[in-house]
C-alpha cells in the first residue's frame, strides 16, 4: 500500500495568521500520526510563512512515522536538516519567493549541485527524494546523483482529471516505469486530493509514498482531521 504522509504546512499557516500558538503545529502532527499518517512532511521556507524552523526543531523528537522535511538546498536549509536527521529530505528547486512548489528539477543542469547535495545528506543517513516531473531525460539524469527517490510533481495530473484521466495519468505511468527502471523509488505530491487520488494509485506502478496537504488540511475543515485522514487513507488501498 502506498505510504500517507501528511504536509501540514496550512496548519502552521493558519497559526501565524494570529500569532500564538493555536493551531498547535506539534500537537496536529501528533494527531495525524494517531489517526493513521505513515508521515508527516514539512516544508520550511526562508520567510518562515508557514513551519518555522523552530518546528522542525520541536517535531523532530515527538514524531513516530517517517520525517519528510521538503526544501531548497541552501546553506541553511541543509545545516538544519543534517542537524535534525529526518528520514527523507525531498529536495525541491524553489526560488525563495515562491508561493508553492510549481516545477521540477532540471537535473542536467544542476547534476553537479544536487549530486555534492545529495552525498552530504546521505553522509548524515538521510534518504533522499529529488522533486521532479515526467520527461524521462531528467528521471534518468536524476538517477546519476545518487538520490534514493524521485518525487513526482503532480499538478499537471490534477489539472487535466477533470477533462480526461487516462491521458492525465499516462504521462505519470511512464514516469514511473523509468524511474523504476533506473532503480529509483517513487513518491508523488501537488494536488492529489479525494477525486483524484485513487485513479493514480491505480495506474501509477511502484508508488511508495504521495505527499499531501493544502487539499488534506481544507477537506479536514468540512470531514474533521481523524475522519479526513482515514478518507484519503481508504483512497490509497
Amino acid at each position: 500500500m502506498t505510504r500517507l504522509s501528511v504536509n501540514i504546512n496550512k496548519i502552521a499557516t493558519i497559526r501565524n495568521a494570529r500569532g500564538g500558538n493555536l493551531p498547535d503545529v506539534i500537537k496536529a502532527a501528533v494527531n495525524c500520526e494517531k489517526y493513521g499518517a505513515q508521515g508527516i512532511t514539512v516544508h520550511p521556507r526562508p520567510d518562515e510563512r508557514h513551519i518555522r524552523y523552530k518546528d522542525v526543531l520541536d517535531l523532530k523528537p515527538v514524531l513516530k512515522t517517517e520525517f519528510n522535511i521538503e526544501g531548497y538546498p541552501s546553506e541553511k536549509f541543509l545545516d538544519l536538516v543534517t542537524k535534525v536527521k529526518p528520514a527523507q529530505v525531498t529536495l525541491v528547486p524553489d526560488p525563495p519567493n515562491a508561493l508553492t512548489s510549481n516545477a521540477g528539477w532540471n537535473t542536467v543542469k544542476h547534476r553537479g549541485l544536487l549530486t555534492d547535495v545529495i552525498f552530504r545528506l546521505k553522509e548524515a543517513g538521510i534518504r533522499t527524494s529529488l522533486f521532479i516531473e515526467t520527461d524521462k531525460k531528467m528521471i534518468e539524469e536524476a538517477a546519476k546523483t545518487n538520490t534514493d527517490r524521485v518525487e513526482l510533481y503532480t499538478e499537471p495530473y490534477a489539472v487535466l482529471f477533470p477533462k480526461n484521466p487516462k491521458e492525465a495519468v499516462a504521462p505519470f505511468a511512464e514516469a514511473a516505469k523509468t524511474a523504476n527502471n533506473c532503480g529509483l523509488g517513487l513518491n508523488a505530491g501537488h494536488d492529489l486530493n479525494l477525486e483524484n487520488l485513487n485513479f493514480f494509485v491505480k495506474n501509477v506502478p511502484n508508488l511508495l509514498e504521495v505527499s499531501i496537504g493544502h487539499a488534506l488540511i481544507s477537506d479536514a475543515l468540512y470531514y474533521g482531521l481523524e475522519n479526513t485522514i482515514k478518507l484519503y487513507l481508504k483512497q490509497l488501498k
